[in-house]
């Protein structure tokens, strides 16, 4: 492919989205050509089992301006994010899923907006009526704990559907970090923001990957990776405890002053012990998990492998100046 700057680039990450790619395609193209510019999409495979990748190779054949990154194996949705906006050239980048849960035909409302002079547009979500009831519950709980007490405000329906400016997109490439919450690193790094709001559609074909589990650790993520609270809530903890102790101390004191001593009970002993082993080995598992975090950051591995290309070219990740920002446009 010749070099050139696009104006639009797109990233889809993917995973097991084979029967999605030609009816999303089918939609985002005619947005795209719409908008009178060049354009590219970016495709990123997370290591996908089906033939999603057999798939974007037929499309690239069709269309050059599909473009491919495939990993060597599974790294998370987050990580081809990230490896997406590495690869993008565009002036603006769109992220947006492959289900077609995001429609493509927002894209030209975000445009908008960026034209008016916004460099970070999100799509804010009207409703979660297509989400299982126990994880919109529990989805509202995290937004409201990262609210209290998280370093980052998130506003109310952003996701990653969202269109960001160059500056933006270079802010973010500075960040490479691999216990990665994007939701907090696009409100992290601020610009002129506003929202877009949209309907989130039914997803087209095959089901989530995103189990209970899977989401109770990226929300695990995201609050540790904006917020020192599950650290310091351990010294309430301890302070609250070492209060009631001193209490109890008084209590049988003047107890036994009074009556005389009493013959402490078995149950009572052993129910104390267990309930602060349990107290100090919870709190141990929540440093583990920081030192974790630090220990996978300081052995500097790549963010991801890629086990092949499909079109584009290999891009060396930008390295920028912060203090060089204000001067991009």
């Amino acid at each position: 492919m010749s070099e050139f700057t696009p104006e639009i680039s797109v990233v889809v990450p993917m995973f097991n989205e084979a029967r999605n790619l030609r009816p999303l395609v089918a939609r985002l193209l005619p947005v795209l050509e719409g908008l009178g510019g060049a354009f590219e999409v970016i495709f990123v495979d997370d290591g996908s089992r089906d033939a999603t990748l057999e798939t974007l190779r037929e499309l690239h054949g069709e269309d050059p301006r599909l473009i491919g990154v495939s990993f060597s194996r599974n790294f998370g949705k987050e990580i081809a994010i990230a490896a997406g906006l590495d690869q993008a050239r565009g002036k603006a980048v769109v992220i947006m899923d492959a289900d077609l849960q995001h429609p493509p035909e927002v894209i030209p409302q975000f445009v908008e907006k960026w034209q008016e002079g916004y460099k970070n547009i999100y799509g804010q979500r009207l409703d979660r009526a297509t989400d299982p009831k126990l994880r919109t519950m529990l989805t509202r709980v995290f937004y409201r704990l990262i609210d209290h007490f998280g370093d980052v405000a998130l506003p109310a329906g952003a996701g990653d559907f969202r269109l960001l400016d160059r500056q933006a997109v270079d802010a973010l490439l500075q960040m490479r970090e691999r216990a990665r919450f994007n939701k907090g690193l696009f409100a992290w790094i601020g610009f002129k923001t506003i929202g877009v709001p949209f309907m989130v559609e039914e997803r087209a074909f095959g089901v989530s990957t995103f189990n209970l589990a899977r989401l109770m650790r990226f929300a695990l993520d995201g609050l540790m990776s904006f917020s020192s609270i599950p650290l310091k809530i351990w010294a309430y903890v301890g302070m609250a405890i070492s209060g009631f102790a001193l209490a109890m101390a008084a209590w049988f004191l003047i107890k036994t002053m009074i009556l005389g001593v009493d013959v402490p009970g078995y149950a009572s002993l052993m129910v104390s012990i267990a309930f602060f082993s349990g107290v100090q080995l919870l709190s141990l598992g929540v440093l583990g998990e920081y030192i974790a975090r630090i220990f996978a950051e300081v052995k500097g591995r790549p963010l991801y492998l890629v086990a092949e290309r499909i079109g584009g070219r290999k891009t060396r990740r930008r390295r920028v100046n912060a203090g060089l920002l204000k001067t991009m446009t």
